[in-house]
């Protein structure tokens, strides 16, 4: 079956650091982009990642850039999010989601009606 499981959330301290796997089943992971977002409580959806399906290029929200690094291993059928210098407004549910019939990422920020499967969703909260 076509399926997304995001891995790793928790709770961490702010300026600490956490990795996020996100693993694909029943589709070939390196046929598509990728893409990242999360969800603050009473708030939007917002995409604050996307790579590309051969992970040669890369884009990030400005509330990330130089924070969070997003990779690939499609031979593992797993993206990846580090996130590192972690504040609590960094807290929300993270999502990974599959571009719909896309190979490349569109914009700076990914779009979430461009994409057309998606993960459970992964805890992530950052309190002292």
């Amino acid at each position: 079956q076509l399926q997304l499981v995001e891995y790793g959330g928790g709770l961490v301290q702010p300026r600490g650091s956490l990795r996020l796997s996100c693993a694909a089943s029943g589709f070939a992971l390196g046929n598509y982009a990728i893409g990242w977002f999360r969800q603050a409580p009473g708030k939007e959806r917002e995409g604050i990642s996307c790579i590309t399906s051969s992970g040669r290029d890369t884009t990030y929200a400005e509330s990330v850039k130089g924070r969070f690094t997003i990779s690939r291993d499609n031979g593992k059928q797993t993206v990846y999010l580090r996130m590192n210098s972690l504040k609590p407004e960094d807290t929300g549910i993270y999502y990974c989601a599959r571009a719909r019939d896309a190979f490349y990422c569109h914009g700076n920020v990914p779009f979430r009606n461009d994409y057309d499967l998606w993960g459970q969703g992964t805890q992530v909260t950052v309190s002292s």
